[in-house]
């Protein structure tokens, strides 16, 4: 462990000239105008308009933004956790940009508003469809462990893993970012304005500051005595040495810098050997800690950073209802997961002859905890970034209903552990030969992101899930730059949870952490109709997979499968639910049932965009969960 003292960092003028060029489709107007802004009383500039120092405190803050969990009109639409986020969408929207412009937008906003989920730390997965080719292409921007990593490098000296909370809040677990790749790479091949227009808004969003909210400042709150043990962290997020409060302005020109950096001279000066990439290896490496702090030492080099690649993989494709759903491939295991989820419901329509859309509530959140846990069952036994994970098995109906056949009684929860499946290709329905291969452990859990979701005029939708995983990542801040760096590594099994059981999610050199990100698009007839997903961990793919089955099965409107009470069981002695549940006859209904329940204030913040017939938009988001999403179109009516 170390509390060695960081070395300088080597912070770029504003005024230093780009490195890269920027080679962008012209779908529509390449000046970004931020009427939408403007109109909400914010204003926003190319890098270097104001006369202030990007970085520096002049001009006045944002005032606060209202929330609104449901809008339905024209134009396009977006929804997030944050109501700036979601305006600055809107605008690039209404300037004319695409759906991608508008996610790479708001993206950015999130990383000044929602600095302990989100930002150029971090990491994430994102789906696009184009409705010109019709195809939905993935984006694998996850965070990479660097090339020295082994797969004991969580392990002490008796061969037994390091506390969590040790690694946690530390170097160790600072992976590769890829974040700011995957903005570049959009904004080159996908959008219609260049990258330091799309950071233009938040980087002043950053600079003049905004009003804290209740959920940022109970978030700083948890984690100011982590917060403390960094200097630079809590020079930049404790001001003054205190939590700010709603309704404070909070300002971070050292972010408002990077992202001036970023637009300057583009990745080079993160992946390409300048101060930014300089500055993050610093950080990592030699964490500077507070006096008589000591923590583990990183591992990420300047080569790992320009080793750096965002992936492109194919996306997970499964029928449900008769529609088409699209989720993320691995190293995301939330498309396999939530697939093999409503396969298995599928599969215990069968069973029972009573449809899920027919049957009571109680019934309805029984099926659908024994299917979330059946697949999660699955998900820790194969998926990892490994070779030969059996992705088409897993999200064959065959499968699912070999699965239901072994496991699923319509009356009794099935002990916790469920037992994996063999995904091998021969499979039986029938009771008396259907079985299931053996039991493991489930894994720690873990935690974090946020998410949203953007649709174009044209109908392109993308559906994008970031991260710097726990709340507040690693608890490090990259001196002079504004962003906590993730601690995604933790990620990773520190071991194998099972003694003869293979483990896919071991760390390794290269390789990236089993997430649970769920973002999903869902289509009809080949054409683009919601794009949804959500923050949480693990909740992840339960909240995804319950909102589907909400809007799809139980016929609720979109915004009120978001709002719905929820149920979490990922294969743990427990099913989480929310004190709704909790507290009623659902409860009472689920523990006779034989679930033993625990309890979650909130699990997941969705959010969702549905397109309508006739080129509307449905935008929703959480009514009450985080304070409340905020959901906009560009022309409501």
């Amino acid at each position: 462990m170390s509390g060695r003292e960081e070395p300088a960092v080597d912070v770029e003028s504003p005024t230093a000239t780009a490195r890269t060029s920027h080679r962008h489709r012209t779908r529509g107007a390449v000046t970004l105008s931020l009427a939408g802004i403007v109109a909400a009383g914010l204003l926003a500039g190319a890098p270097g308009a104001s006369a202030d120092r990007p970085g520096g405190r002049g001009g006045q803050p944002f005032p606060e933004v209202p929330r609104v969990p449901l809008a339905v009109g024209t134009g396009g639409a977006v929804s997030t956790v944050d109501p700036y986020a979601t305006q600055i969408g809107l605008d690039v929207l209404a300037d004319g940009g695409t759906a991608v412009d508008a996610a790479v937008a708001a993206a950015a906003a999130l990383g000044v508003t929602e600095p302990y989920s989100a930002g150029l730390g971090g990491g994430g997965f994102l789906l696009h469809y184009d409705a010109e080719t019709g195809d939905v292409d993935a984006y694998d921007s996850r965070e990479t462990a660097p090339a020295s990593f082994t797969d004991d490098v969580f392990l002490g000296e008796d061969g037994q893993p390091l506390p969590f909370r040790d690694v946690v809040s530390s170097g160790l677990s600072v992976g590769v970012p890829g974040t700011a790749a995957l903005w570049e790479r959009l904004a080159e091949t996908e959008g219609t304005h260049p990258l330091a227009e799309l950071l233009a808004p938040a980087r002043e969003l950053a600079r003049r500051g905004f009003v804290v909210d209740r959920t940022f400042s109970d978030q700083t709150a948890g984690n100011a005595d982590r917060f403390r043990q960094f200097p630079a962290t809590a020079d930049v997020f404790l001001p003054g040495g205190d939590v700010p409060q709603p309704g404070d302005v909070f300002r971070n020109p050292d972010l408002a810098r990077a992202y001036d950096q970023l637009a300057r001279r583009g990745t080079e000066t993160l992946y390409g050997g300048g101060p930014m990439g300089r500055a993050v290896v610093r950080a990592a490496r030699y964490p500077r800690t507070a006096a008589g702090v000591e923590v583990f030492p990183g591992q990420v080099t300047a080569s790992d950073l320009a080793a750096y690649e965002v992936l492109e993989p194919e996306p997970v494709r499964s029928d449900y209802r008769g529609l088409e759903v699209v989720g993320m491939p691995v190293p995301s295991s939330g498309g396999l997961a939530v697939a093999e989820s409503l396969n298995l419901l599928e599969a215990y329509d069968e069973i029972t002859g009573a449809p899920l859309a027919d049957v009571p509530q109680d019934a309805y959140l029984h099926r659908f905890a024994e299917a979330t846990a059946t697949a999660f069952a699955d998900r820790n036994r194969y998926v990892g970034d490994v070779p030969g994970v059996p992705a088409d098995e897993l999200v064959s109906q065959g499968f699912a209903d070999e699965r239901a056949c072994a496991l699923f009684d319509p009356d009794r929860a099935a002990a916790r552990p469920v037992p994996f499946g063999s995904p091998d290709g021969d499979y039986s329905a029938d009771p008396a030969t259907c079985t299931s291969a053996g039991t493991q452990a489930p894994p720690r859990d873990d935690h974090g992101t946020t998410h949203l979701v953007v649709a174009d005029a044209s109908g392109d939708v993308v559906s994008y899930t970031l991260t710097i995983e726990q709340t507040g990542g690693s608890g490090i801040t990259v001196p002079g730059y504004g962003f906590l760096l993730n601690n995604e590594l933790t990620d990773f099994s520190f071991a194998p949870t099972t003694p003869g059981v293979p483990e896919p999610n071991l760390p390794g050199p290269g390789k990236r952490p089993r997430s649970s990100m769920s973002p999903t698009v869902v289509l009809q007839d080949g054409t683009a109709v919601a794009g949804l997903g959500s923050p949480g961990g693990s909740t992840i793919i339960t909240t995804v997979a319950q909102v589907l089955t909400g809007y799809l099965d139980r016929g609720l409107p979109l915004v009120d499968a978001i709002a719905a009470p929820r149920v979490s069981s990922r294969n743990g002695s427990t099913t989480t639910v929310e004190p709704e549940v909790a507290d009623g006859p659902l409860g009472a209904a689920l523990r006779a049932r034989g679930h033993q329940l625990s309890t979650s204030a909130e699990i997941g913040a969705a959010t969702a965009v549905r397109v309508l017939p006739g080129g509307g938009f449905e935008a929703a988001a959480e009514t009450v969960r985080r304070g409340g999403g905020s959901a906009g179109v560009v022309a409501p009516g």
